[in-house]
């Protein structure tokens, strides 16, 4: 009997955190031509976040931020995703360490 109710406890307790999983925001970008888009994306203040960056340049690109302490790789033609922890509110300059005099975009968190 006693199992029963764990059992019970903990199917309830995934059943109301799966939402709350799954509406961390995300911010998609894209570079193409060495230019993000859009430059300028928003999230939620004191939420962790997703990055989704997609370059679709046929050259490979480093999304890099010092403020958002984050740099990665991305393959021409490739995609990856970044796990951002929660921000206060401002601006978080972000650029292509590659192509940096033209890959320039920023997040503002609000």
């Amino acid at each position: 009997m006693k199992a029963a109710r764990v059992s019970a406890l903990i199917a309830l307790s995934l059943l109301f955190a799966a939402p709350a999983l799954a509406q961390q925001a995300s911010v998609r970008l894209t570079i193409k031509d060495h230019k993000f888009s859009p430059a300028e994306v928003r999230a939620p203040a004191n939420q962790a976040f997703t990055i989704v960056v997609k370059n679709l340049d046929s050259t490979a690109a480093e999304f890099e931020s010092k403020s958002l302490r984050v740099e990665k790789i991305i393959a021409p033609g490739g995609e990856v995703s970044m796990q951002i922890r929660p921000l206060n509110a401002g601006r978080y300059r972000f650029f292509d360490d590659f192509h940096q005099a033209t890959t320039e975009g920023e997040l503002v968190v609000e």
